[in-house]
């Protein structure tokens, strides 16, 4: 799965939410792209998962490029631990997504056929997505 190499604090605290995203706003590498229009986390294995149905759908005939990275830890403590003992160890982690970021990005395909590669996608990510062209 995807996860930092190394990170200067292990676990996180503090959340920022709500707003529209301020950079990813463009397709700039790819023809065509996947663009969100809401604000979620998205974790690891649902980015890999995504990136797997693009890559099966176009039988690696097209390129993809991965817009987004998980870096943002996520800790759960265990199931029969009481209150305080502490912060939870990280359990895993997640890339936050503001509306308006373009997600994922191919190159390489008809229209018809990244438009189909990239809904499938879509039914895999926890966030409304819409198909967007390069301008």
């Amino acid at each position: 799965m995807l996860m930092p190499k190394k990170t200067k604090h292990r676990k996180m605290h503090g959340v920022k939410r709500g707003g529209k995203a301020s950079s990813l706003l463009n397709v700039d590498f790819g023809s065509y792209g996947l663009k969100s229009l809401e604000a979620c986390w998205v974790n690891s294995r649902q980015i890999e998962a995504a990136r797997r149905v693009i890559a099966k759908y176009t039988k690696k005939g097209g390129k993809i490029w991965i817009r987004i990275f998980p870096d943002r830890s996520v800790t759960q403590k265990g199931g029969e631990i009481p209150m305080g003992k502490g912060k939870g160890a990280v359990d895993h982690y997640v890339a936050t997504v503001k509306p308006g970021m373009v997600m994922y990005e191919v190159d390489g395909l008809t229209e018809e056929q990244a438009k189909k590669a990239l809904e499938l996608a879509a039914y895999k990510l926890p966030v409304k997505c819409k198909f967007v062209k390069k301008d």
